[in-house]
């Protein structure tokens, strides 16, 4: 089969273009410059009607750290269990608790929530105290997966510690790589023999369509990014898939 590529959207469009040039798999999200937040129902409901591919949601009630009120877990529960009703393939989640380590309690009430289905412990993961440790905790709460870039800010930077955590987990969990992730990472882990599967963006900026710029007024922190959509690239998507033999 392969390895499968998955690709994390923050928009329709995102969405539409990954699944069109060949991704296998989305994690549906929303707020880039966050780094991910739970999308809309409406998305979800959209794009389950248009596309054939697994959709995995964010579940993740803001951006900042990983460190939730009683209240945000609550939300979490709810959101997982109205977007698993419009036909949401798995999610993705983590919750740390106040010391940098996993909370076991409150992820185990939203793969409750889950109901079954997969769920990935996301780069939650890489600001933990201690990787070993966190790994065995996250297996122990019966996640299917691991998304991480090593306890680095890029795959580039953590890809020996990525090769340490894929031994450590062997078959019992899968370790994504994922953050910065390059075609040229795939022929290098997949020699550890445990590779399945890797995450990678493949994004690109296409120009906005409105013909008309308000000469004063900005309604985003990042002036340009209010110029520019959230897309996928085909020619980054090909290459990956290249690597990965699909």
């Amino acid at each position: 089969m392969g390895i499968l590529l998955e690709s994390p959207v923050f928009t329709i469009e995102a969405a539409v273009q990954a699944s069109d040039n060949g991704v296998h798999r989305l994690e549906l999200c929303a707020d880039f410059a966050e780094g991910g937040t739970t999308p809309s129902a409406g998305t979800l409901a959209f794009l389950k009607e248009k596309l054939p591919i697994p959709i995995f949601v964010m579940i993740r009630p803001r951006g900042g750290d990983f460190v939730y009120t009683e209240s945000e877990i609550s939300v979490m529960e709810k959101d997982i269990q109205y977007l698993k009703s419009l036909g949401a393939d798995g999610f993705v989640f983590g919750v740390l608790d106040e010391v940098g380590q996993v909370n076991e309690e409150a992820c185990s009430r939203l793969l409750n929530a889950a109901s079954g289905l997969p769920c990935t412990f996301h780069r939650a993961f890489d600001i933990t105290v201690d990787k070993e440790i966190a790994l065995e905790k996250i297996i122990a709460c019966g996640f299917e997966r691991i998304l991480t870039s090593g306890g680095e800010n890029t795959v580039s930077l953590g890809l020996e510690q990525i090769k340490k955590l894929m031994s450590q987990a062997g078959e019992r969990i899968i370790i994504m790589p994922g953050g910065g992730t390059k075609p040229e990472h795939v022929w290098e882990l997949n020699q550890t023999g445990n590779l399945k599967e890797v995450h990678a963006s493949c994004k690109a900026f296409r120009p906005s369509l409105s013909r008309y710029s308000h000469p004063s007024v900005n309604l985003s922190s990042d002036p340009e990014a209010f110029n520019q959509i959230l897309t996928i690239d085909q020619y980054q998507v090909l290459e990956f898939l290249k690597v990965l033999g699909r």
